[in-house]
């Protein structure tokens, strides 16, 4: 069994915030690490509900504020929804999956958490204007 420490960063590389998942198969694909993230953080956040949450996507009728996001409401989320959002935003470029030093293009690329056991996720944020 292999563990992954999920790790936000910004463009430039710094860590914003991560956690570990153990008890994960050596060999795993992009998409499968993407959705039990998901499943995790909002497992989370269903622990104890609040108005907000931290998470890779926004959850329906949230705003983005700094670090995560805030509901109108304190309520529990639907992890398969974020997770299909999430999918949805990775085919969108709404951010970058790197596992070690190398960019996952596609979710059903297979890594190996034996070489690479840090997956980092780089939210990229839409320019005004153009």
């Amino acid at each position: 069994m292999a563990s992954v420490i999920f790790r936000d960063e910004t463009m430039t590389g710094r860590a914003v915030e991560e956690f570990e998942l153990p008890g994960l198969p050596e060999r795993i694909s992009a998409r499968e690490l993407v959705r039990l993230r998901v499943r995790e953080e909002v497992a989370r956040h269903n622990a104890a509900p609040s108005h907000r949450f931290r998470g890779l996507v926004r959850p329906t009728d949230a705003e983005a504020e700094l670090n995560g996001y805030r509901m109108r409401t304190a309520r529990r989320l639907d992890w398969e929804r974020q997770a299909d959002a999430a999918e949805a935003a990775f085919a969108r470029n709404g951010f970058l999956l790197l596992a070690g030093d190398r960019q996952i293009e596609d979710l059903d690329t297979e890594i190996d958490l034996t070489v690479d056991p840090v997956v980092s996720f780089v939210k990229l944020i839409p320019l005004v204007g153009g």
